[in-house]
């Protein structure tokens, strides 16, 4: 209960609360006010981005996440995908490494393809493709991810693998000039060692029989120790806003500088982005331009030094007395790793240069006309160099290595669509259709020299090695070309009837240049969903659990194209010389048969699932159960020859499934104009199953194929895949004891 003193009859009251929608009451004639405010279902409101254009959450018909700013992951966070890791039910992202240099590994409702083009989830940031390191996670406003194929299928191939939708903070509105810092710093260690034996416990071994008293080298070195280290990684970021509601801008620069758990290994990255936005003709035309740069230095770490660092007789010295390095170099891949680390070098620059350009027009109400144009040019050069004093001088003999790596790729987006929106009554229309162009080009050149007559020059004087031009090399130069384009046509409808029945329906049509030379290289990639926003029937009105239950249907188809170029079609390439006429000419061989059947990968997904919110929004969530079909999976078959001119043949048989359950539970338990507290809990599970490999066609030997290598000393494959079982099975010895 309250009571108030009001002198002014006319007076208003106002009512209010954090989480609720606030009630304005005007007291005159009334002695007694009593008042309950309605909860305030912000999340409903907010805006999701979708394939080319945005939807309320509340009028989402697929299965797609948004985590905002706000919720991100905080600290040490190296890529945008540490932001949400844990956020995304369904959504696996790992690190698997400490190496600085590393990016986050992500799959999205399990495995779909054995040798197509990726298996990553396509990533645009804001709206042009990149990757996960493309930004700096500082520079991030949003991240939407669609999971289902009726909310990637408008993307066709690229979003086979689903769809995640990067939003950078953008210039927008009417801003005084502000400068913003933020920056923090932190520290690394190896959180879980192997338990190996220490030097006390080897010579123990010894004392106890189970080792040769002649290996006792008289030391006590901890190998791990002497690799690695504590390092310190800091990240700056500084963003200066301005402008006014015509022309406004943003800037952000990010300095990340990260060094790595292991000697010699890290990670500097000095990155600028510039975001400019420009309204003219009373808000009729608008323009955006960002432009992105960004500069790399760094130098991973070889895991086989790891690998010698475990391996590695504790009773051995680093150095030997002399202060040159200890080795055994009569042992069989047995390295010195400390040797190996500071006997070598090597330097990786990369530079990522982005232009894109958004211009909408909006001739009459309702109708919207867009362009994307993006240019986007990333290099990378580095060498890596060892000295006279490595192993590989004194087991090999090399007399000092050398080795040099090139790449350029230049990656060109044009993309235009119309959007039309349309009210009538209780009916809500909308309208898209759009044409898009991508053209990717990717170069590449290798040098290796040794045999050098210094140490000095690094990697930066390869021609000064005597092994090319004694021909010790078989391939000292190597360079490789390759270019794609892909083109779409797509067209989306929505529709809204008094904000309870929903549909969404899309069709991609497009032709990957992979597909060349094949009889039809275009694919149709249809989609469709539907929603029923339960809580808004006349009927459940009156019921006080729920604020919002939405059912969602969907169903979708993507494809795959091939991962190489030109797999439709016989090639010949170049092998042994032949002496021919006083001359020594080179021959050709067939090096792949034709197959002019060959086509895309289909995914073929089904998603069921239901949104929900109670007490308020403070507990909110989702559950999504999906099944995954992916039709004429790409393998390589063994064909009689003759008559086919190769030995094997690429086809589209195989048979794959996922299916698996996803919920999601957002709970804020505390909520106050100073203070909010949410926590997030996921739940995902996924089934994959190969169901098959063979057609009338093609068929197998066996049931299943091996893959993968486990490397010294087993040397052997690690992984069966098979038919009715699922794809990364670990298969290897039974260990009975050491």
């Amino acid at each position: 209960s309250y009571s108030l003193e009001i002198t002014d009859p006319n007076a208003v009251l106002a009512f209010s609360f954090v989480g609720y929608n606030a009630e304005n009451v005007i007291v005159t004639g009334k002695s007694v006010i009593n008042i309950a405010l309605v909860a305030e279902l912000k999340e409903l409101e907010e805006v999701v981005v979708i394939g080319y254009g945005t939807q309320k959450k509340a009028d989402v018909t697929s299965s797609v996440a948004t985590v905002k700013s706000e919720n991100f992951i905080r600290g040490n966070v190296t890529d945008a995908g540490k932001l949400i890791q844990g956020k995304v039910a369904g959504l696996s992202i790992a690190t698997p490494s400490g190496d600085p240099t590393g990016s986050s590994q992500i799959v999205l409702r399990g495995n779909t393809t054995l040798l197509g083009s990726s298996m990553n989830p396509l990533i645009l940031i804001d709206g042009v493709p990149g990757d996960m390191k493309t930004v700096a996670p500082q520079d991030i406003e949003s991240i939407d991810v669609l999971k289902d194929g009726s909310a990637a299928a408008i993307y066709g191939t690229r979003g086979t693998n689903g769809v995640i939708l990067i939003t950078t903070r953008r210039a927008g509105g009417d801003y005084k000039s502000t400068v913003e810092y933020s920056g923090y710093a932190s520290i690394q260690s190896i959180a879980r060692k192997l338990n190996i034996s220490t030097a006390a416990d080897f010579r123990q071994q010894i004392a106890d029989g189970f080792r040769d008293e002649n290996s006792d080298n008289g030391a006590s070195t901890d190998w791990l120790s002497e690799i690695s280290r504590q390092p310190i990684n800091h990240v700056h970021n500084l963003t200066f806003r301005g402008g006014n509601a015509t022309t406004n801008y943003l800037v952000n620069v990010n300095y990340n500088s990260a060094d790595g758990v292991f000697l010699k290994s890290y990670n500097e990255v000095f990155s600028g982005r510039a975001d400019v936005n420009q309204s003219m003709f009373n808000n009729k035309v608008k323009i955006n331009l960002n432009i992105l740069n960004s500069t790399t230095k760094l130098n991973g770490f070889n895991g086989y030094n790891y690998r010698q660092c475990i391996i590695q007789n504790p009773t051995s010295p680093v150095k030997n007395e002399d202060g040159s390095w200890f080795q055994e170099i009569n042992k069989f891949e047995y390295e010195n790793p400390v040797s190996n680390l500071m006997e070598s070098s090597g330097e990786t620059k990369q530079h990522l240069s982005r232009f894109n350009s958004t211009i909408s027009y909006t001739p009459i109400e309702g109708l919207k006309l867009s362009s994307v144009l993006s240019y986007t040019k990333w290099n990378q050069g580095g060498g890596y160099a060892e000295t006279k004093q490595h192993i590989s001088t004194l087991r090999d003999g090399r007399n000092g290595y050398v080795s040099t790596d090139t790449r350029e790729s230049l990656d060109k987006l044009a993309e235009i669509t119309a959007e039309y929106f349309k009210a009538i009554g209780k009916h809500q229309f909308k309208v898209l259709a759009g044409y898009s162009y991508q053209e990717r080009s990717f170069e590449r050149l290798t040098m290796e020299n040794w045999d050098f007559p210094t140490d000095m020059f690094d990697w930066h004087n390869i021609a000064l090695g005597e092994a090319a031009k004694d021909g010790k090399i078989t391939t000292p130069q190597y360079s490789y070309y390759e270019e794609t384009n892909l083109v779409g046509f797509f067209g989306r409808l929505t529709y809204n009837y008094n904000d309870r029945y929903l549909l969404m329906a899309s069709i991609r049509r497009e032709e990957a240049s992979q597909l060349w030379g094949t009889k039809d290289p275009w694919g149709t990639f249809p989609a469709i969903s539907l929603g029923w926003r339960l809580t808004n029937e006349s009927f459940m009105k009156n019921q006080k659990i729920f604020d919002e239950i939405k059912f969602r249907a969907g169903y979708g188809v993507t494809g795959t194209q091939p991962s190489d170029l030109f797999k439709g079609v016989g090639l010949v390439g170049y092998d042994q010389y032949v002496y021919s006429n006083g001359k020594w000419i080179r021959t050709l061989i067939p090096t792949q048969n034709s197959n002019p059947d060959l086509r895309w990968e289909e995914k073929h997904e089904m998603d069921f699932g239901v949104d929900f919110a109670v007490l308020g929004g403070k507990i909110s969530g989702s559950v999504d159960y999906y099944v995954r079909k992916i039709d004429g999976l790409l393998f390589d078959y063994a064909v009689p020859s003759p008559p086919n001119l190769y030995s094997t043949t690429r086809a589209n048989v195989g048979k794959m499934e996922n299916k698996g359950l996803e919920v999601l539970v957002n709970i804020v338990p505390v909520e106050k104009a100073d203070f909010e507290w949410m926590s997030t809990v996921t739940y995902s599970t996924n089934k994959n199953k190969l169901i098959s490999l063979e057609n009338d066609i093609y068929k197998q030997s066996s049931d299943y194929f091996t893959t993968g290598y486990s490397g010294p000393p087993v040397q052997s494959f690690t992984h069966i895949v098979k038919v009715g079982e699922p794809i990364g099975n670990f298969y290897g010895f039974k260990v009975v004891d050491i």
